[in-house]
């Protein structure tokens, strides 16, 4: 006997989500619901061409909002926050590896990775030159590096930035 597997909470949160980011012409980056310390959070990351403004987060999460409420997908009491996914974006469903090959990522692993002239390297930026599901190959000055997602603390898109040239 087959038995169904219960969708988890991002799931659920997901299914619900779609519609309404793609109704309000934008693209959903990600869903996360994570514990910090005694508290959780609903995450939600929108996109669009060009990035997203304060006025987007708004108006996605109240009209989310209501959604969340009459859906009622979280038992526990929750935060809910909606932001863009950021200049230094994390990279973790497989379409945003495809999306962003041959540009440079920003990469820490869990434990270092021995390269071929016998040192080791932990965090390191380089070209994402290939993806599949359970690994990514990064171009470093070395040559190139294969290794497991999973031995990733974070993947993400590096991006550079000049701090004497911006105007803070």
């Amino acid at each position: 006997m087959a038995t169904s597997k219960k969708p988890n909470t991002v799931e659920l949160v997901t299914t619900l989500a779609k519609p309404v980011v793609e109704q309000m012409g934008l693209q959903l980056w990600d869903v996360r619901f994570e514990k910090e310390g005694a508290s959780w959070y609903l995450r939600i990351f929108i996109d669009k061409e060009g990035g997203v403004t304060i006025d987007d987060c708004e108006n996605f999460s109240r009209t989310f909002d209501d959604i969340l409420d009459e859906a009622d997908p979280i038992s526990q009491s929750y935060y809910f926050e909606v932001s863009s996914p950021g200049i230094g974006r994390d990279l973790v469903r497989p379409w945003h590896f495809q999306r962003y090959l041959g540009q440079q990522v920003e990469v820490k692993l869990i434990r270092p990775m021995q390269l071929e002239n016998g040192s080791s390297v932990r965090e390191f930026v380089g070209e994402l030159t290939a993806c599949d599901d359970p690994t990514i190959t990064v171009k470093l000055e070395d040559g190139e590096h294969t290794f497991p997602k999973k031995d990733a603390a974070y993947i993400r898109l590096y991006e550079e930035i000049d701090w004497k040239a911006a105007k803070i």
